[in-house]
């Protein structure tokens, strides 16, 4: 299965959207549309990447808008970049989301005590290429963490894609300590840190900040693919969160072909990035903690 993408506005503005499609280039959502799976028999699973590794704008799934395009996150009007707190540039994976799943903020995880942070559960993928925004890939589980952000489960899904030269080396997270040395560490220094250049406190985790293994972190997400389910089928209540699709069976929200293209002809033009900040390339240094 094949996936594009169409850009609308300015990359830079608040205008921006990145709208996906099919293989028959029909509009769709990369939320709900795009399978948990890409080959379910062999847990191999579909990640779509909203930010390429080493970049800092914060690009996510629009869970509010209609068809959920990429956009960039906004807050106070502006928007944001992740800090380069030092040693770390950007974001230090590709990082994503897993369609059809939903971490429901009413659902209190039996793991951590908290309820969720009413997004697509996060991925990292950790192989060598580094990847297009919106770009989706095939990924196998190595294991998770669990960020507890503002009293919000907000787990991180470890993955490589299947397509790197070395993901036959990688079956569970313990390979990545042996194989990748420091990365484990350096990924739960990133998320400890990364909001402290913003004023806020150095993030906290379950578990001691332990990584979580392959069976662990599937049962998480199958976990999130049925809260996803009820969601879509208005089993339960996602509030603001928009399940307009055009492909899941049973769902109330389904659209037809053309109020998909209308959706996406209503967004501006495509048009000529703008300047980033002069400030995205700053780098951050403090003690740790």
């Amino acid at each position: 299965m094949s996936f594009s993408t169409e850009q609308r506005a300015k990359a830079n503005s608040l205008e921006y959207r990145l709208f996906f499609k099919d293989g028959k280039g029909q509009y769709i959502s990369p939320f709900h549309d795009i399978p948990l799976y890409a080959d379910e028999g062999n847990s191999i699973f579909n990640m779509v990447v909203e930010v390429p590794r080493w970049t800092n704008a914060k690009m996510e799934i629009a869970t509010k808008d209609p068809l959920n395009p990429i956009k960039q996150d906004v807050k106070k009007g502006k928007l944001r970049y992740v800090a380069n707190v030092f040693p770390h540039k950007g974001y230090i994976w590709n990082y994503g989301a897993i369609p059809q799943t939903w971490e429901n903020p009413s659902h209190i995880d039996d793991n951590t005590g908290f309820g969720g942070d009413n997004d697509p559960i996060d991925v990292c993928d950790i192989g060598s290429k580094v990847c297009e925004r919106g770009e989706v890939i095939k990924v196998k589980v190595l294991g998770t963490l669990a960020l507890i952000d503002e009293g919000e489960t907000d787990w991180k899904i470890m993955v490589i894609n299947v397509e790197d030269s070395e993901a036959s080396l990688f079956n569970d997270i313990e390979d990545v300590r042996r194989l990748k040395p420091n990365y484990l560490e350096s990924t739960v220094d990133w998320f400890r840190r990364y909001k402290v250049p913003d004023g806020k406190p150095e993030n906290q985790f379950a578990f001691d900040a332990e990584f979580k293994n392959k069976d662990f972190a599937i049962d998480v997400i199958k976990c999130t693919h049925y809260q996803w389910k009820a969601l879509v089928t208005k089993k339960t209540d996602g509030g603001e969160i928009n399940c307009t699709n055009t492909t899941v069976e049973g769902s109330p929200f389904i659209c037809k072909t053309g109020e998909a293209k209308a959706i996406v002809d209503a967004a501006p033009p495509c048009g000529s990035a703008s300047p980033t900040p002069v400030d995205v390339d700053k780098w951050y240094y403090y003690q740790k903690n």
